[in-house]
């Protein structure tokens, strides 16, 4: 079976890796951008996760192993809970179906809630700022703003001595 070539746009953020770790960017964030980045990859072709194949795609587009072993982790969480993650997305996206979404926006609201609900250590707020943040760099400009509204919504409820969340 012929092996289909990296889209364009895993291409193009080849450049973006290089002056993130040049920028001392945090390995959580690499890590979660190499996991967008497989995402997408299997999103625009189609397939379903396949092991050898995301192994080879995350050593193709990642040198670090901290980044990739966080990546690997996410998205094997991802893959276990798809079905309950893409329907929690689709109920709080009003007027919003999964296909309809942009295909980063899509991604990186998978990679989030899979963080928001299956990543106990990782503080909500850090998760939906992360996810702002990739969507700042990746995406569309009204991105950043629709992420938000999505996560925001999905937040664990926590009340403060106020009565605020």
């Amino acid at each position: 079976m012929r092996q289909k070539p990296p889209s364009r746009w895993l291409v193009c953020c080849s450049a973006s890796r290089i002056r993130k770790e040049k920028n001392k960017v945090g390995k959580r964030r690499l890590a979660r951008e190499l996991a967008l980045k497989c995402l997408h990859q299997w999103d625009q072709q189609g397939t379903n996760s396949d092991p050898a194949e995301t192994e080879s795609l995350i050593a193709d587009l990642s040198p670090d192993d901290d980044s990739q072993q966080y990546a690997r982790q996410i998205l094997t969480c991802y893959w276990q809970h798809s079905s309950e993650i893409d329907e929690a997305i689709s109920n709080v996206a009003t007027n919003w179906r999964l296909d309809r979404m942009a295909v980063v926006d899509r991604n990186l609201l998978r990679l989030a809630v899979t963080e928001l609900r299956h990543f106990p250590d990782v503080p909500p707020k850090v998760v939906l700022d992360e996810a702002i943040e990739i969507a700042k760099e990746y995406s569309t400009e009204n991105s950043p703003t629709f992420i938000n509204g999505i996560l925001d919504r999905m937040l664990p409820e926590k009340e403060t001595p106020d009565g605020l969340r």
